[in-house]
């Protein structure tokens, strides 16, 4: 494909918080006669809305993509046959500063990054006639421009609207442009040219608010739920009047705060645009609904409306997310794991705008360790793999001549220094395998290969002379139920460069890469050697920092030897019994102790850990109204940071895989392959999940039928194979304790 080159633009001014410059809107009329084919291919280092004859044919928000341009610049097909009229015809932009001009970004110095410029854009429109002629219409200096209403638009701050500024059909054929300036030419982003295949972001449901009341200045609306997306706003007004709109999701002794989502190094005006936006009226009745921004919230304060427009109509929520379909879900006879259920879908949801990032309000940055946390069970919800890949191709290039990989993608140049490290960069491995495991595809894994062999190289680089590592970040927003320690930095780095290496060797073997496979299982061997010589006392089977997180790691990721995991996990369990049987660990720790737990018989004691209503614990969450997952467990009356955050998330991996029992591909050799294998835990009188794969759809649910009885039933597809295994203790009514998989219903007793 030949992609448009000739990038345009208003002008070469580009907005700060101190220096707003309006999004521009470019024009261009043309004359059709017996088109019968017509498409446009448009590119932007920015963010873009496309319109032909006033259609508005963009694909959805913020078009085309998110990513650093100087590594890959994305560009948008469309067939415009059915929009192209005989005569005259014309097609409009608007275009707003997206990744281009990121002045609220301060954090991480995105207001540096290289490419940062006014934002730009580049078209081709091709025309087919009956005859076979093709005429071509591209981007250049003949396109008129003007100045749009929508006076500043940052990522992270907001939008700035005037509607009488408004220039009625600004789209259309009739709208006389003779007047305005022609657009400048700009230079080409330098990043690989490639046609977005990432899931569009699109509104995907509308919530009105559920509590409206005067507050401080103004009117709290509360929509009853923490989501991502902007407010549609219907107002009567007069002209000049202006709205503020200030979005957060904390009340603070019933005071409305942004404190939790802005930073102690931002300045006070930095601050006060994050998540703020203002809209001035024009005269009469008007809606409207921002084009280049997204918002975190569940509240939003509003100064500047009287009593009569402070209705519940007045604001819509209009949620957005990257539109990806669900492929799972899970139900239960317990209230408390069913609203965990679903405030975890919605963190993963409204975290995942192109790619999943690590929260919706204040960063909206793509934390990579987040992504490798939450990968596994936002697979077996919902079907993201095509924005994984996509994603993974930004990682790839974000890679530096090291081989290091940076804490979040995109970056400017951020995330070398500090925010990375083994359990950050594992992300560029998690992702492809899980991928593999989950959709039976090895293109992940051929895209990533390269980087993973550079990777692994670099990695090893980085071992100290004992061969462990301690670069990173580690057990990040541990709990630290009385004061514990958290797990040491050198434990956890090396615990997750081992299954780097064990991942790595995993996949290039998929791939065929006996080369390089033979390479990364040699650097796994010398990982796990080092690890069990200096990180294990085997006198205690107890592991460095004599922790929850170090314990669970060790026995999960395989540091122990078969006949050494029950005398470790019996001194996991005396840890969780010093913490009264509560959770005391970081995010790498929660992201394997219940597993571990299960896995050696202990079901019940997981799900009395993720329930339990006190502090800390999962359903200690919910007892405090919580709507999203949040960033870490805070005690009542602390601190609060981020209040939806998905990268606790794989408490519905494991209400999935193990409380229901549903197993996909355990071996990682066949997509086809499933185990059922549930856990009747004994707070549940029932529970059900299903899972949508390439190969059909499995179904289990379970149900006591009395004390000591239980009725399974399976629904698999018939391309399906592979076994139903009943926990211990319990056999079918031939006396047997596991069966080849097949639909049916099974009655079971206890032994």
């Amino acid at each position: 494909m030949i992609f448009p080159n000739c990038y345009i633009a208003a002008n070469t001014d580009y907005a700060d918080l101190e220096h707003f410059v309006p999004a521009p809107i470019f024009r261009k009329k043309f004359t059709s006669s017996n088109t019968v084919k017509a498409e446009i291919i448009i590119g932007a280092a920015g963010f873009y809305r496309l319109f032909v004859n006033g259609n508005d044919v963009t694909k959805g928000e913020l078009a085309p993509y998110i990513s650093n341009p100087e590594d890959i610049v994305y560009y948008d097909r469309y067939d415009i046959s059915d929009f192209i009229s005989e005569g005259e015809n014309v097609i409009a932009v608007l275009l707003g500063n997206g990744f281009q001009n990121n002045p609220g970004g301060a954090i991480w110095e995105f207001e540096k990054a290289p490419w940062r410029n006014a934002p730009k854009f580049a078209l081709r429109a091709s025309l087919v006639s009956n005859n076979g002629s093709i005429t071509e219409i591209e981007s250049d200096k003949s396109f008129k421009v003007c100045e749009s209403p929508i006076v500043f638009d940052d990522y992270r701050c907001g939008e700035y609207y005037d509607a009488r500024l408004e220039l009625d059909d600004f789209h259309s054929v009739d709208f006389d442009d003779s007047g305005l300036r022609n657009a400048i030419n700009a230079e080409s982003p330098k990043g690989e040219k490639r046609l977005c295949d990432a899931d569009p972001v699109r509104f995907y449901k509308e919530l009105k608010p559920v509590s409206l009341k005067r507050h401080l200045n103004g009117w709290l609306y509360d929509f009853g739920e923490n989501n991502t997306g902007v407010c549609r706003i219907s107002v009567d007004a007069k002209a000049g009047q202006k709205i503020t709109l200030r979005y957060g999701e904390l009340l603070k002794e019933g005071v409305f705060t942004r404190e939790n989502i802005s930073f102690p190094q931002q300045s006070d005006m930095q601050k006060d645009f994050v998540q703020k936006s203002e809209y001035i009226c024009k005269d009469g009745k008007q809606t409207h609904i921002p084009s280049f921004i997204y918002n975190g919230f569940r509240y939003v304060y509003v100064e500047g409306i009287t009593e009569e427009q402070a209705t519940e109509d007045l604001l819509t929520y209009m949620c957005l997310s990257s539109d990806f379909s669900e492929c799972g879900n899970f139900s239960c006879s317990d209230e408390t794991a069913n609203k965990l259920q679903e405030i975890t879908r919605r963190s993963d949801r409204s975290c995942f705008v192109y790619f999943p990032n690590d929260c919706p309000q204040r960063e909206k940055n793509g934390w990579t360790a987040d992504a490798a946390l939450s990968c596994e069970h936002t697979l077996l919800n919902f079907k993201p793999e095509k924005s994984y890949i996509e994603w993974l191709r930004n990682i790839v290039y974000a890679q530096n001549e090291a081989g290091a990989l940076p804490g979040i993608v995109p970056t400017g140049g951020w995330g070398f220094s500090w925010g990375n490290g083994p359990a950050w960069d594992q992300v560029l491995l998690e992702l492809p395998y899980r991928i593999y495991q989950y959709r039976g595809t090895t293109e992940a894994i051929e895209i990533c290969a390269p980087a993973i062999y550079r990777y692994i190289l670099y990695i090893n680089s980085r071992r100290d002379a004992d061969g462990l590592i301690a670069i990173g970040l580690g057990d990040w927003c541990h709990i630290g139920y009385n004061d514990s320690k958290e797990a040491p930095l050198i434990l956890t780095d090396s615990i997750i460069t081992m299954e780097i290496f064990r991942k790595a060797s995993f996949m290039f073997k998929a791939i065929g890469d006996q080369k390089d496979y033979e390479t990364a299982k040699c650097l796994y061997g010398s990982m796990r050697e080092s690890i069990r010589k200096k990180l294990i006392d085997f006198l205690t089977m107890t592991v460095l920092g004599n922790c929850q997180t170090s314990q669970a790691m060790a026995i999960w990721y395989g540091a122990f030897d078969n006949n050494e995991k029950a005398a470790a996990f019996k001194v996991l369990l005396n840890q969780i019994k010093a913490a009264d049987n509560h959770m005391d660990v970081g995010v790498l720790g929660g992201r394997v102790l219940f597993h571990v737990l299960s896995e050696n018989g202990e079901a019940d004691l997981a799900y009395e850990m993720i329930t339990r209503p006190d502090y800390p614990s999962y359903g200690n969450w919910i007892e405090r109204g919580a709507t999203t997952l949040w960033e870490r467990f805070y005690k009542e009356g602390g601190h609060t940071d981020s209040l939806n955050h998905h990268f606790w998330g794989d408490i519905s991996n494991w209400f999935i895989s193990v409380l229901v029992g549903i197993k996909v591909n355990p071996d990682f050799d066949d997509i086809t392959h499933f185990v059922v294998k549930p856990s009747f835990v004994k707070k549940l009188q029932n529970a059900s999940a299903w899972h949508s794969t390439p190969c059909g759809k499995i179904s289990v649910s379970w149900e006591r039928t009395g004390e000591n009885t239980v009725e399974l039933a399976v629904e698999a597809s018939k391309a399906m194979h592979g076994k139903i295994v009943l926990p211990e203790g319990y056999k079918f009514a031939d006396g047997s304790t596991s069966k080849l998989l097949t639909s049916g219903k099974f009655h079971l007793s206890a032994n």
